[in-house]
């Protein structure tokens, strides 16, 4: 982050933290400059398309014209302080958001009019629900929407909602003068007003157009009998037929929506300032204050810092980024971490990349905070006296996209775990991992193209080149029938000599059963001492069968052997024992295993078919399709897959579903593996150096 002059302004109420969400090219970037610029925080609106924008403002958001991060900025608006948390749609980055979200006052669900595409917004829609964060609904590209769409989107966005949905305005369309029409304003249905567009400031007011008198009374009727649910003078006054003050419809649509009880849906466009400022005033009045957010995060008393994500590099250094609630913050504070407390180094706010030092930061302000080294993505750290219970732990979605990475220079390997650990501790979607199994360096993400940005920034960054593969499958090897062998190793050179000499019964386990050794050793054939060895001349010849994996669920019992009292050693009886195994597990009709994961898909409603035969195609056993047991129109398929058939397989079910399909798999059991697809493996691993 570099720096700027540019701080927050003074102001007396606490700042309220509004999170801009939702699927994917809706225009979340373009909203939040769009309010930055009506507020006046900024003089120029920026566009996503020119790379401009006070968000967005990576090398890697750049590139893809989309965020691949959180993007934190504030603004004031007729005297009140806000802060925005614009997060990433993507499948792939979305997670950076989630720890942030948690400590919103109100979130902002940004969908576009085509109500085809509504289905888009379900997921947020339910994780806001299950949150608790009070949220309104902003329909962007307002500019495009086809006659009938906003009703139709209404409908079809109703049972994705555990809240009624309370829509606030109605579209004016005008004949365009190319022979069809477009939105030009709304008819505010609360106000019962009015206003036109104008691009780059506030919409004019004018006269509710005739053909929407009939809309107008049936739409605002609807808002007030919704409402209504939850006052009862509001309903009396409707009973009696009588029309409600309208204070008192804005007062029960402030507090409504405060208190999650109702989803505002508002009209406009970012790119043309339609509805910005409306929407400016809807947050002004409608918002709530910091307090519930505090107590959603487990705040009950005093003041914390609940840090929702980590920043390394750039002229400040590591930074703790998150939300102060309860009481301000400065510099030098202590907080509370563990068993011990760290002291606060500079405070600054935040805008886009920029970043201005503060000497205080308010209740409600979101922060970078330096020096704060023991702190992670997901922490309330609270101030002495701070009374914290036990909040909400974030849910990050399954990291199902895995490549095994090198450095191509390898003085770069020191490096490379630095800079791993930096990434993963600023997104923990990211894991990493040292397999010791297949040695391999193992990259683990949400999707590719969480993994594909992630790479970029490591060579960006950090300047660590590497190259990827898909990570080697844990396939292993196990025998049908049972074997008795002596192995003997006697080697004579001048001096002591080697003598390790052992007989050994192997034998087939049941599945699952792993390894078992026995000593069967009488009359002192083999002394005590040197058993031990020979069960590691078996270990080691189990590491890498005849079939060239390591060997899974046999028996062996050391039944005989012999030793000589000069030239026996732990070392002869270790090569016997290799030996001995070695020629076992060749005798024992060797064949292949692989593993095979329980696979969990959820896809919207009329894909779960589709998604059967994606999985039937890589090889997947179908044990189920079901509705989905919490979400209504949406199925949840079950199915046993090879581990084999996991790469890749999350960009094809979101290729059938709009994007939507998600999956969860988890190791269930090893099975046999036979016929091309074993000799092919087979082949493949004879090709790679031992």
């Amino acid at each position: 982050m570099g720096s700027t002059q540019n701080g927050q302004a003074n102001g007396s109420a606490a700042t309220r933290a509004v999170a801009l969400v939702g699927p994917a090219g809706t225009g979340k970037t373009s909203l939040a400059e769009a309010l930055l610029f009506a507020s006046g925080a900024i003089n120029r609106q920026g566009s996503v398309e020119q790379g401009n924008t006070v968000g967005d403002a990576s090398p890697e958001a750049r590139s893809r014209g989309g965020s691949t991060e959180i993007n934190l900025t504030h603004f004031n608006y007729m005297g009140d302080r806000f802060a925005l948390i614009d997060v990433p749609g993507g499948a792939g980055f979305a997670a950076d958001g989630l720890a942030a979200l948690q400590s919103a006052d109100m979130a902002l669900v940004v969908i576009d009019p085509a109500p085809e595409r509504a289905g888009l917004a379900e997921p947020m829609l339910r994780q806001l629900d299950e949150l608790g964060v009070p949220h309104a609904i902003f329909v962007n590209k307002i500019e495009h929407a086809r006659a009938g769409a906003i009703r139709e989107l209404i409908g079809e966005l109703q049972p994705m909602s555990r809240e009624p949905l309370a829509l606030r305005q109605i579209p004016i369309r005008a004949k365009d003068g190319q022979g069809g029409d477009s939105v030009t304003g709304y008819v505010d249905l609360a106000l019962e007003r009015a206003y036109r567009y104008r691009p780059g400031r506030e919409s004019e007011r004018v006269e509710i157009p005739g053909e929407l008198l009939e809309r107008e009374k049936e739409e605002r009727t609807h808002l007030l009998e919704t409402l209504a649910d939850f006052d009862d003078q509001l309903l009396e006054a409707l009973l009696m037929d009588e029309q409600p003050d309208q204070s008192l419809v804005m007062a029960d649509l402030a507090a409504d929506t405060q208190e999650n009880k109702v989803v505002p849906v508002v009209l406009g466009s970012a790119l043309s300032d339609g509805g910005v400022h409306r929407l400016l005033k809807l947050l002004r009045h409608e918002a709530p204050a910091p307090g519930a957010a505090a107590e959603r995060i487990g705040l009950t008393q005093g003041g914390a810092l609940h840090v929702f994500k980590i920043a390394n590099g750039g002229a400040m250094g590591r930074l703790a980024l998150g939300r102060v609630l309860g009481d301000g913050l400065t510099e030098g504070d202590e907080l509370v971490l563990g068993d011990g407390a760290e002291r606060t180094g500079s405070v600054f706010f935040v805008q886009g990349d920029k970043t201005a030092k503060q000497r205080a930061a308010q209740a409600g302000d979101i922060v970078a905070v330096a020096k704060v080294d023991g702190a992670r993505a997901g922490m309330v750290l609270g101030r002495k006296g701070a009374a914290l219970a036990v909040g909400g732990v974030v849910a990050y979605p399954a990291r199902n996209a895995a490549l095994a990475i090198n450095t191509r220079d390898r003085k770069d390997d020191v490096k490379l775990s630095t800079a791993l650990h930096r990434l993963c501790e600023e997104d923990p979607a990211l894991e990493w991992e040292q397999d010791d199994a297949s040695h391999e360096t193992i990259l683990r993400g949400i999707n590719e193209e969480h993994l594909a940005v992630v790479l970029g920034r490591l060579q960006r960054r950090y300047g660590v080149a590497v190259d990827t593969r898909p990570p080697r499958i844990a396939y292993r090897e196990s025998i049908r029938k049972g074997a008795s062998v002596r192995g003997r190793h006697k080697k004579q050179s001048g001096g002591h000599g080697q003598y390790g000499d052992c007989v050994i019964e192997v034998r087939p386990l049941p599945r699952g059963e792993g390894f078992r050794f026995e000593d069967k050793i009488t009359g002192g054939v083999i002394p005590k001492q040197y058993i031990p060895a020979v069960e590691a001349g078996v270990k080691e010849a189990m590491a890498r069968g005849p079939l060239g994996f390591a060997v899974v669920d046999v028996a062996v019992t050391l039944i005989d052997g012999s030793f000589h009292s000069v030239d026996s050693s732990e070392l002869a009886f270790k090569i016997a024992g290799r030996m001995a195994m070695g020629d076992a597990l060749a005798q024992g009709a060797p064949y292949l295993l692989e593993p095979v994961a329980k696979v969990t898909v959820d896809t919207p409603g009329g894909t779960g078919s589709k998604a059967g035969s994606v999985l039937s195609a890589r090889r997947g056993q179908i044990l189920g399709l079901s509705p989905h047991p919490d979400w209504a129109r949406w199925e949840r398929v079950e199915a046993l897959l090879p581990e084999s058939g996991i790469h890749g397989l999350d960009a094809e079910l979101r290729s059938l579903s709009q994007g939507l399909a998600s999956f969860v798999a988890a190791f269930d059991h090893l099975a046999e593996l036979g016929g091309k697809h074993a000799d092919d493996v087979i082949k493949a691993r004879a090709a790679e150096p031992h």
